[in-house]
């Protein structure tokens, strides 16, 4: 078997575990819809007028940023790399270490697994509620930003696997802290990455805080590069930005990694 039959297996077994564990699927896909709701009522009472704008945004680019934010999300924060941080804690690491394949690429391969069919139910998702709210939504028609929208989502997936696996390490040190260190990561990457509201809401200091870290380039980037909010130079810019958080941060996933093994105990095994 080649390399890429045994990712291509590895893909497929994923996928068929995301149906083994149906309830937290439900339950994901259930949480992204409430939360869905929430912000899209919120907005649709703001933006109640039609010609009313508020932060540079009118009701169409404000209700197509709210469903952006559902289909974004199954491409760039569904994961199965949220469960490393167990293998370290529980000592099932070992496990890993001892297959000939690349601890690095498993997980990524089955956080493509996980994407594609949470891409699927999204679809669906958006279609139905469409039909239901029947908001006004923009449509991109310019070939360029409809290009760097595309991009700008391949950065934040590669930067969205490096900053949760690097979240993931921190068991190598604080084991017990497991599952407290990816709560609060997932805390800061919906907040601050865009997706609870955009982030040019907020006050002028804060956004400058805000932009100094990875989170911005996950879904706020994406969605202002698709509603025409940035130009084709400032969406190139943001896309450079986030391709050089990508390589720093692969950086320091990898020297950690190397150190974390240094103090790897396998405990629990």
């Amino acid at each position: 078997m080649n390399k890429w039959e045994k990712y291509l297996a590895v893909f497929r077994i994923s996928l068929e575990q995301e149906f083994v564990y149906r309830v937290n699927f439900i339950m994901w896909r259930f949480r992204n819809v409430i939360q869905f709701f929430l912000i899209f009522f919120l907005w649709d009472t703001v933006f109640s007028d039609p010609g009313r704008e508020f932060f540079g945004y009118n009701r169409a680019r404000i209700l197509t940023y709210v469903f952006g934010i559902l289909v974004i999300k199954a491409l760039v924060y569904s994961s199965r790399s949220i469960d490393v941080s167990g293998d370290i804690a529980r000592g099932s690491l070992s496990n890993y270490l001892l297959k000939p394949v690349s601890y690095f690429k498993y997980w990524f391969v089955r956080d493509a697994s996980s994407k594609a069919l949470n891409l699927i139910f999204a679809f669906f998702e958006f279609i139905i509620l469409f039909i239901i709210l029947r908001p006004p939504l923009y449509l991109q028609t310019d070939p360029l930003l409809i290009l760097l929208f595309v991009c700008s989502i391949i950065v934040a997936v590669f930067l969205y696997f490096f900053l949760i696996f690097l979240f993931s390490l921190i068991p190598f040190w604080q084991p017990e802290q497991s599952w407290a260190s990816m709560f609060l990561f997932m805390i800061f990457s919906d907040f601050l990455g865009g997706g609870l509201f955009p982030i040019d809401i907020m006050p002028s200091t804060l956004q400058g805080f805000v932009y100094l870290t990875p989170f911005p380039y996950l879904i706020f980037t994406p969605l202002q590069i698709y509603i025409g909010k940035f130009s084709a130079v400032r969406s190139l810019g943001a896309i450079g930005v986030g391709l050089i958080w990508v390589f720093l941060l692969a950086f320091v996933v990898k020297n950690t990694w190397r150190l974390g093994l240094r103090s790897y105990r396998s405990e629990g095994r």
